[in-house]
């Protein structure tokens, strides 16, 4: 059944991701635009404002020389018409092509091998931890993976749009959200044996969740704070596109563990062996 449950989480991924990228495309990407838009007038005005610092230190030196050099750099001074910022360089991709055919490529991709790791760990944990339906078994691990793997790290360090970030520290910030990631679910695993230590499933669930919070509240407190924000970046933007980023994550993992609950559901009602278990 492994293999099976492997195909049908991969199904289920793909049906997950495409929903995603509706919302992606229809909410995720004007906050993505609006950012660029931003990162590229900076991009601009950092340039015009190196340009004319290099223009005014050469037009000092060489106005300390003879008239004839000082006639030189008036004439290649006079030359900004053929000076380029790189604005006008053509992208390899385009943005129509990144927001369409490139996210839905994204998304489906990511969608199917996400919705493979989840039918894996389906295998491993049904009869074994959980002896619940399909769908609910399904639900419960894609609401447990989403707090685990989605929100408790970008908690810490949440998602940011272009224009926010410094590309030298992209490698830090990088080991820093997967450090989070792996603490968030050795919490996880922590969490789920005490509760299934007691019997009394009321009691050792609330003790889990205590265990669980108390232990991703120590790792974000010891973990380092990155804010590279910058102060004049506004602040709408920056909580719309945090807040989609979430939105869309939600839909993938949401729609992964429905779809392949009632996927397994359904094979299980045409298999006379877990017919004879259900009964």
């Amino acid at each position: 059944m492994t293999g099976r449950y492997l195909l049908l989480g991969m199904i289920a991924g793909l049906i997950a991701g495409l929903l995603a990228f509706g919302v992606g495309r229809v909410w995720g990407e004007p906050p993505v635009a609006a950012a660029i838009a931003i990162e590229e007038a900076n991009s601009a005005a950092e340039a015009e404002a190196d340009h004319a610092a290099t223009h005014e230190a050469a037009t000092h030196e060489h106005g300390t020389t003879d008239a004839g050099s000082t006639v030189v750099a008036s004439s290649e001074s006079a030359a900004p018409a053929g000076h380029s910022h790189g604005g006008d360089e053509e992208a390899l991709v385009s943005r129509e092509t990144q927001a369409g055919f490139g996210l839905l490529t994204g998304m489906l991709v990511f969608g199917a091998g996400l919705g493979g790791i989840f039918g894996l760990a389906f295998a491993l944990i049904e009869g074994r931890f959980s002896h619940l339906s399909a769908q609910a078994t399904s639900a419960i691990m894609a609401g447990l993976g989403y707090v685990m793997v989605i929100i408790v790290p970008q908690l810490k360090y949440p998602a940011n749009p272009p224009a926010v970030g410094h590309g030298e520290t992209i490698g830090m910030r990088t080991q820093l959200y997967f450090a989070m990631l792996l603490l968030s679910i050795i919490a996880m695993v922590i969490a789920v044996a005490i509760a299934r230590s007691s019997t009394n499933r009321w009691q050792s669930g609330i003790i889990a969740t205590i265990a669980y919070l108390g232990l991703v509240t120590a790792a974000g407190f010891v973990l380092p704070t990155i804010n590279e924000v910058p102060a004049d970046f506004p602040g709408d933007l920056l909580w719309h596109f945090r807040t989609v980023s979430l939105v869309i994550e939600a839909v993938l993992w949401g729609g992964i563990g429905l779809i392949f609950g009632w996927l397994v559901q359904r094979s299980w009602n045409h298999t006379p062996a877990h017919r004879t278990r259900l009964a």
